[in-house]
């Protein structure tokens, strides 16, 4: 492209070039890039102070920046100068760096901008992200406070992620803690079964203390999904099982062994021989004091629930951060929308509905994602099962009287129980009993709705008692 057509064009032109460039910038490990005093002056106080002080630097062709590296360095350059940076510029290797170089250089807009970027990435990718990474990298550089809103983001982020889905070596001890404090007995969106919890911390410590432990723990613990099947593992000897121990200790005090079934415990856990015996013998007398077997096996709310954009109806908008989801006005046949996260392990899970607006009928429920079309109403599907304001429950056009009808304003919550795969809804605080005839729901479950043009749903976690 040709001078003088795109300022913004005409100005990148100037990054890191020496020949437009009066000013040399020695970053970390003396690193080095060239820039223009008048420029960099002009756009940040910072510089300003720095560049024309009236002492040695105002003169000097250099100037020394050693907290800042060369990827960070080079972002601020590009927003210096073009007032705006590609999105492509961004990377899991930089993206950190350059917040802390927006800070230093008192670019507001900039770091509003980084972190837009980064909040966007992890939502689209919330499975593939690189935010354990991220997490890991943070915790080591800042100060660890609740009102870190880096921290907070990257925290919920790697909430929603499910451990066994990360590999070893992505998410750091330092971060795996925060991320375990954090969440500790706190109603936080939180993906992952609380023995796999304990299975990642164990298999991450052995991993710190040798190759040989590492192997024997991943052979000794077997995923939830694994142990359901009834495969057991062989028991074999754990090498260097004392500085395994010692290792692990700092993640024990966080990890919530009343949320881990009683056989588990007995067969899987107990005999590694690596958690202190008080504190499994803590659990035991709890369970046995309390007589409570149905803790859900998910510390803090059990999942994020937001509407998913890629299993959506063509015609159904999702708005206000992903928690509602409405008919566009050509929306005259019944469409379907589903959460992002499936529901696939042992335990009871509970959400609500709320009907901001019906439209003659709305649908709440849960689909498998076998064979679903999100462009037609789920209650006609054999993997749809939904309750309407009508008050009749359908699944596959099988029609069933459950509840009297509802409208505006409605608050349905689903429970969702998948030790026996059955469903039952609490209506406007009347809890119904569970669908007879839907009594062998399949192992992988979302939430689910369905509507048309006016229809409005908002979906939002269910507070559950904490365990007493």
């Amino acid at each position: 492209m040709k001078k003088g057509y795109s300022l913004e064009q005409d100005l990148r032109l100037l990054i890191n070039n020496p020949k437009y460039s009066d000013i040399e910038i020695l970053c970390r490990n003396g690193e080095k890039l060239y820039g223009c005093r008048a420029i960099l002056a002009a756009r940040s106080d910072i510089f300003d102070g720095l560049l024309y002080n009236g002492m040695k630097e105002s003169y000097e062709k250099n100037i020394s920046l050693p907290t800042i590296n060369y990827s960070a360095m080079k972002i601020i350059l590009e927003y210096t100068y073009t007032g705006s940076i590609e999105e492509k510029s961004l990377t899991k290797d930089n993206i950190i760096e350059s917040l802390h170089a927006a800070d230093y250089f008192q670019l507001l807009e900039l770091h509003d901008s980084i972190m837009k970027t980064l909040r966007d990435t992890l939502r689209k990718n919330y499975t593939d992200n690189y935010s354990p990474e991220l997490l890991s990298k943070v915790v080591e550089i800042t100060s660890l406070t609740e009102d870190n809103n880096l921290l907070n983001l990257l925290l919920e982020s790697v909430a929603i992620i499910p451990l066994n889905t990360i590999e070893f070596g992505r998410l750091s001890i330092a971060g795996l803690k925060y991320l375990l404090f954090r969440t500790h007995e706190k109603e936080i969106p939180f993906a992952t079964p609380e023995y796999e919890v304990f299975r990642y911390c164990a298999i991450l410590a052995a991993k710190q203390v040798s190759n040989d432990a590492y192997k024997t723990l991943m052979e000794r613990l077997p995923t939830l999904e694994l142990i359901e099947d009834s495969i057991k593992p062989e028991k074999r000897f754990i090498s260097n099982r004392q500085l395994v121990v010692k290792e692990l200790e700092p993640l024990v005090k966080l990890i919530d062994f009343r949320r881990i079934k009683g056989h588990i415990l007995v067969d899987i856990i107990e005999p590694l021989e690596i958690i202190p015996p008080e504190v499994i013998l803590n659990v035991y007398r709890h369970k046995t004091k309390t007589n409570i077997s149905d803790y859900n096996i998910i510390r803090g709310i059990p999942f994020d629930i937001i509407w998913d954009e890629s299993a959506c109806g063509s015609k159904l908008i999702i708005e206000d951060n992903r928690k509602i989801i409405h008919a566009s006005n050509d929306c005259d046949l019944h469409q379907s929308v589903r959460v992002k996260m499936k529901l696939e392990n042992k335990g009871i899970f509970e959400w609500d509905f709320i009907v901001e607006k019906d439209c003659d009928y709305a649908w709440v429920g849960i689909c498998s994602s076998e064979n679903f079309n999100y462009e037609t109403f789920a209650g006609k599907q054999s993997t749809g099962w939904v309750l309407g304001s009508s008050g009749c429950c359908y699944n596959s056009l099988n029609r069933l009287n459950y509840c009297p009808s509802f409208g505006d304003g409605t608050k349905i919550t689903v429970h969702l129980d998948m030790d026996k795969r059955t469903c039952a809804f609490t209506v406007n605080g009347t809890k119904y009993p569970e669908v007879s005839e839907w009594n062998n729901l399949p192992s992988k479950l979302y939430p689910v709705a369905s509507l048309y043009y006016p229809g409005r749903l908002r979906i939002q976690s269910h507070q559950k008692s904490k365990i007493p």
